[in-house]
């Protein structure tokens, strides 16, 4: 983006499917079905002669998980915030500090980014619950990313990880600790005009093993997930995307169908 660019973003999210916990607990055919909301608002800015951005999100989650708990049918449900997330990013090669005029006529072919994401832990929690929306901890994640542009085509590969910080107030006042997750993303993209565009989408993500007062768990994560994403233009400054994706190798944790939309519109000067 130009710099001095303002971007705000609501969206929601609908995901249910399976869920896989470590095959060691007494918990079977679990279901859940989840809505989410969230408020983005982010903003562009030269960072050493660079492009960069910050964002920060907050979310609300809601909805219905349903299983077998030693043999007996259980039904929970939750509402509430979600942990507040804060994002940085900036490019460092291909990706110069530009105004809204030098963007118009400039054409990038290869861009290497920086980012660096933080989960705080101020979503809703209980420690008498074993299912939460918040986490109570914090958690980070370095990532890099490279895009390249071939006439309307437009390829991106991210590659990072989540490294978390301990729960010391855990289900019952127990200690939990996980592994880092390692997690990848490619992206294809064409553009059939500006700002109508339609990707493919893959992510793969393993790791995250967890150990609850020094007891390691049976939940290490190796998944996979294919989608679909949409942007409409909506008049010169807003766009409407459409988002759908599903699992294709789950490990541990979700296999959920998920579908998301999403408005978002962008103006320059102050906030």
């Amino acid at each position: 983006m130009p710099t001095g660019g303002n971007i705000v973003m609501l969206s929601y999210g609908r995901s249910s499917g399976g869920v896989l916990f470590d095959p060691s607990l007494p918990v079977e055919e679990v279901q859940a079905t989840i809505h989410s909301g969230v408020l983005l608002y982010g903003r562009s800015f030269g960072l050493f002669g660079r492009s960069a951005n910050a964002g920060i999100a907050l979310p609300y989650a809601w909805g219905e998980m349903d299983g077998l708990l030693a043999g007996e049918y259980q039904r929970i449900s939750r509402s509430g915030l979600g942990d507040l997330r804060g994002q940085l990013t900036v490019n460092v090669l291909g990706g110069p500090a530009l105004t809204p005029r030098e963007f118009a006529s400039h054409r990038p072919t290869t861009i290497l980014g920086l980012s660096l994401a933080v989960a705080a832990p101020s979503g809703q929690y209980d420690p008498a619950k074993l299912i939460n929306i918040g986490s109570n901890r914090w958690s980070f994640k370095p990532e890099v990313g490279c895009s390249k542009t071939k006439g309307r085509w437009y390829l991106e590969l991210y590659g990072g990880v989540w490294v978390f910080g301990t729960n010391t107030d855990f289900f019952g006042g127990s200690v939990r600790e996980q592994d880092p997750i390692g997690a990848f993303q490619a992206h294809v993209s064409y553009t059939f005009r500006p700002r109508l565009w339609l990707a493919g989408d893959a992510t793969f993500y393993t790791g995250g093993r967890t150990t609850v007062d020094g007891e390691a768990r049976a939940d290490l994560q190796r998944n996979s997930r294919l989608g679909v994403t949409l942007a409409l233009p909506v008049g010169r400054r807003s766009a409407f995307k459409v988002a759908w994706a599903t699992g294709i190798t789950t490990r541990t944790g979700a296999d959920f169908d998920s579908l998301g939309v999403a408005f978002q519109t962008v103006w320059y000067g102050r906030p």
